[in-house]
């Protein structure tokens, strides 16, 4: 009896314990990056690296790089833009399928993923809205209209 009383208990902390979906709302930075058989990277201030993620409670979802030059300016590179889907723990970014372990919530602030053989360790962190609407809106232009594809192929890489 006490053993399943024991039992009992740890089944449910471990259901307390389970990260709500809804919690992956937000603005997320890359804290760290470790490819297997490498040294981690540290990003943020003393690496002038960062990796930018926004999740919107519509689906909607943004990703970018951010570095600093050497003259102290920030650039940002966007990666792509696009949806996301969480559900009950399983993650698909722009319709891609999912991978076991690319994403799992940790707690509220902090999610660990896995792309190819890289471990990176993400914690969510409060922006400025001005500021995630504007990398928001670098990694929407990622995408270019079709008629400015034709515009650049006619005028710049023409025969």
């Amino acid at each position: 009896m006490l053993v399943a009383m024991i039992m009992s208990a740890t089944s449910m902390m471990a259901q307390a314990a389970k990260v709500a979906d809804k919690e992956l709302v937000g603005t997320w930075l890359m804290e760290s990056m470790q490819w297997e058989g490498e040294k981690k990277t540290v990003c943020g201030k003393s690496s002038g690296y960062a990796q930018f993620k926004y999740y919107g409670a519509n689906g909607e979802y943004a990703c970018a790089e951010i570095a600093m030059t050497k003259d102290g300016k920030c650039v940002v590179m966007p990666h792509e833009y696009g949806r996301y889907s969480f559900k009950n723990g399983v993650y698909s970014e722009m319709g891609r399928p999912s991978e076991p372990g690319s994403m799992v919530l940790v707690d509220k602030t902090t999610f660990k993923g896995k792309w190819k053989n890289r471990h990176d360790i993400w914690k969510k962190t409060a922006m400025p809205d001005k500021l995630v609407r504007y990398i928001v809106d670098c990694c929407k232009m990622k995408e270019m209209p079709a008629d400015i594809q034709q515009l650049i192929k006619q005028n710049m890489f023409k025969k």
